[in-house]
Parts: structure tokens; sequence; C-alpha cells
């Protein structure tokens, strides 16, 4: 059986690629702590990267690592880089030295949000935030370092695990009014959807940058009225701008305003397509 090597596996995406493709890939999983089947690597000390890759010879490396608590990452920046940037660089040197093809998990956050029409994956990146900085870095590492890879921006990600759905839903059982940012766009997107889009992408070898989020997009405001609805539950959201969230929360990181991404690349390249974020969210929820 063919080996599949996996990063943060105890994360959202990790979690989805796992019940995704566990069948038919023999799974080598990886995290920073060990676990029940998941073995310790820390992707940021290259020769441990290089040993585990050179031992192991998996035929494809997915990159589900990342370093995530966006507003902390603006004082914590050499981390940021740390985990964001070296950490994939050094899957992508190990990968071109053993003939790994690479999967990076990007993000919406490369983007500035001043732009009012969708991006494509033909725009200029322009990051306000440490933690768009130090992804747009791995990136830059991974075209450099890597011929053979699939970079996948994805957005507003949700699935097994800690996420907004979830905080939205836990709030639920405690209130009947939550202030939620409206004037900031996106595309809400299930980790099991973005694992099919690996598992897409990783059959063909249309390496490159791909926009990989659920069609459709609303605001965070709307997308916890559409968790409310689904579930269920009687709770009003109160639409509050993002100067009234930064004011209430002044340690919190800028974030990109408009960032509905456009899957230009898989229009041109084929026919596959996501699932709407409607259809997604409701077969999370239930």
């Amino acid at each position: 059986m063919k080996k599949m090597m996996v990063t943060g596996s105890c994360g959202q995406l990790g979690r989805a690629v796992k019940k995704r493709m566990g069948a038919d890939w023999e799974l080598l999983q990886t995290d920073i702590f060990e676990a029940d089947g998941i073995r310790s690597l820390d992707i940021t000390n290259v020769d441990a990267v290089l040993d585990f890759v050179r031992t192991e010879h998996p035929e494809v490396i997915i990159n589900c690592a990342a370093y995530t608590a966006v507003d902390k990452q603006e004082q914590d920046v050499e981390n940021s880089f740390r985990i964001n940037s070296i950490g994939p660089r050094n899957l992508a040197i190990a990968a071109e030295e053993t003939g790994a093809r690479l999967v990076h998990i990007s993000t919406d956050y490369v983007f500035s949000g001043d732009k009012e029409t969708p991006y494509t994956e033909f725009d200029t990146p322009g990051p306000i935030s440490v933690y768009g900085r130090s992804k747009l870095a791995a990136e830059n590492y991974i075209r450099e370092f890597s011929r053979r890879h699939y970079i996948l921006r994805t957005a507003w990600l949700y699935g097994e695990g800690r996420n907004f759905a979830r905080t939205m839903l836990e709030l639920a059982k405690t209130r009947d009014n939550v202030s939620v940012v409206n004037d900031q766009i996106g595309n809400p997107t299930s980790a099991d959807e973005l694992a099919r889009a690996i598992e897409y992408l990783i059959a063909t070898d249309g390496y490159g940058l791909y926009h990989a989020t659920c069609e459709g997009v609303c605001s965070w405001a709307d997308f916890a009225k559409e968790v409310f609805s689904l579930a269920g539950k009687d709770v009003h959201v109160e639409a509050i701008s993002s100067e009234e969230y930064q004011r209430r929360n002044p340690a919190a990181a800028p974030r990109p305003k408009f960032s509905h991404l456009d899957k230009m690349m898989f229009r041109l390249t084929g026919d596959f397509r996501m699932a709407d974020w409607h259809d997604a969210l409701e077969r999370y929820l239930k």
C-alpha cells in the first residue's frame, strides 16, 4: 500500500484526511505530541523531518500542521514564522530530496481584503497580519524548494475540533444573544470538502496553486445565523462592525474584510467543484 505522511494529524483537516483516505493509503500520522497511532514530529527541525521522510519514503506528504491562533501571533512573531514558514520549508526540502509530492494548506489571510471582487490565484497577495505573512512565506518556500507541490488556499475551516461553528453552539447553551462581525466576507469551508479536494488533486499531475473553499460567500454574522438555524437554536445574532469588535478586543489582529476566494484554477484545469457552504454545513451539523 502506498504511504501518505500527514502532519498535524490531530487537527481538523488531519482528521478529515484520515477519514477520507485511510482505507486506501498507509497513513504516517504525525503531530507535535505523540498520541494513539500518531508519531511525534517537530516539523521546525529540518534534521528530524529529513530523517523521518528518508526512512519512511512517503509518496505524498500532506501538511496540515499550522499555528492558527491569529491574534496571539501578533506578539509571538518568531514562533509564527518558525511553525508556519520554516516547518513547510523543511517539508519541501525533504519532499524534493525523496521525490514525494507535497500538499500544503494556505489561507485567505495572504490577501489584504481591500479588493471589491473575488480573489483569484493570479492576484497579488498583500497580508496584513503576522499570520498572513507567515503563511505567504511558506508558499514562497514551497515554490522555491519543491517542484511537485499543490498549494491549497482555504478559509473559515471547520471540522472535528475547535472552530467557529462549534463555538457558536457552545455559546447557545448559555446565551440567547451573541455579537458577530458582519463586515468580514469569506467562504465557510468544511474540512471534509477540503480533504475531498486534496484527494482529487493528488490523483493528478496538476501541480500549483489552488483556491479550495466551499461554494458561496457570507459574513461571519450570516455564518452564525445559519449555524443556529440548522441546529434549531433560538439565538439572536447582533451584527457588529470590525471596528466595534476591535474596540471590544483591542489585541485582535487585523483581518481581511473581503477575502472571497475565487476557484479559477479548478475551472481552468478540470471540472472539480466543492459543495455549497450551506449544504456542507448542514451535513457537518448532522
